[in-house]
């Protein structure tokens, strides 16, 4: 059962992945993974001018670890010159494609950009020896709604859709319509929140005439989303948009480009706090094993931490995400 506390962000170095949350009421309000090796947004890095699209408007840049697009461009910008460049939006991940990191001249000195654990500031480090503070706030049903978008609430459902415009979440339920665009409009508020959701995101709740009720929900979202952020009206379709500064993907964008990628880690993370003493073997689909092999220094990490030896077997019919660990006593 979770325990009553106040607002408390705890951090994890965990095996491919970095995560945090916010813990509020015993419950997770933010949550956030980092991947090694990602570019972050407000890194200053070096580059070189590799393609113009439109001349003094867009063009692709050459920079560590692959691409970006700078936009506007320097009248006197010529392919293949050098410059200094802020990386404005990390690359995002979609379905059939991925799109290109975001960045702008800068005449700052390089330098990283923040890392996941210096955005949160003061965190609590968790432990993988003793209470899963992370599952007891709900770790696991965190990642099903964010993988699945299927988010329930009392009196109804959301469902959460990644589009190439926007995030949508579509509000369903059994309430008086007025009744269910509240709870539906405090219910996308939070799981935008809790995602880290931002970019264009539209809310479409039952249509109600009275502009009052439309004014209400409205209100919800204002009291629960945290600034800064800009939204319309809603209209009498029932339609709210918002718009949250983009910088890197959500959550469920991160899991949904990869899922094989995110069962993987999520196994490793349920092998690192398996109780016992001898070898662990993780009992994986085909394909989350063979991404945990092509990553050996996975397994060597988890082992390190064991003290234990680690080994894969893979399973075919396993789900991705029915992954589970046995524990060997010597």
């Amino acid at each position: 059962m979770a325990r009553l506390q106040g607002p408390e962000w705890l951090y994890e170095e965990g095996i491919g992945e970095n995560r945090a949350i916010l813990i509020e009421d015993g419950q997770i309000a933010e949550a956030a993974i980092e991947l090694p090796g990602t570019l972050p947004a407000g890194s200053i890095v070096p580059a070189r001018m590799t393609r113009i699209l439109v001349p003094r408007r867009r063009g692709i840049l050459a920079i560590e670890g692959g691409e970006a697009l700078i936009e506007p461009l320097a009248a006197d910008l010529t392919e293949g010159q050098a410059l200094t460049v802020e990386i404005l939006r990390e690359a995002l991940a979609e379905e059939g494609r991925s799109k290109l990191a975001r960045a702008r001249a800068s005449s700052a000195p390089v330098r990283p950009g923040p890392t996941l654990r210096d955005r949160i500031g003061g965190a609590t480090r968790s432990d993988p020896v003793g209470p899963d503070r992370f599952e007891e706030a709900g770790w696991s049903e965190l990642l099903e709604e964010a993988s699945s978008g299927e988010i329930a609430f009392i009196g109804g459902a959301l469902r959460m859709s990644l589009t190439p415009a926007m995030t949508l979440f579509d509000v369903d339920g059994d309430l008086p319509p007025a009744v269910l665009a509240m709870a539906g409009a405090e219910a996308a508020a939070r799981a935008i929140r809790r995602f880290g959701v931002t970019g264009s995101i539209g809310i479409d709740l039952p249509t109600m005439p009275a502009k009052a009720d439309r004014q209400a929900a409205a209100e919800a979202v204002d009291a629960i989303l945290p600034q800064p952020f800009e939204r319309t009206a809603v209209n009498g379709f029932g339609f709210l948009q918002i718009v949250r500064k983009r910088e890197r993907p959500s959550l469920p964008e991160l899991l949904q480009a990869d899922r094989v990628g995110a069962a993987a880690r999520a196994l490793l993370r349920r092998a690192e706090r398996t109780p016992g003493s001898g070898p662990r073997i993780l009992h994986a689909a085909p394909a989350v094993a063979a991404r945990i092999e092509r990553h050996p220094q996975w397994l060597d990490a988890l082992a390190r931490r064991l003290g234990a030896p680690a080994s894969l077997q893979a399973e075919p019919g396993l789900a991705i995400s029915a992954g589970h660990v046995h524990s060997r006593t010597l």
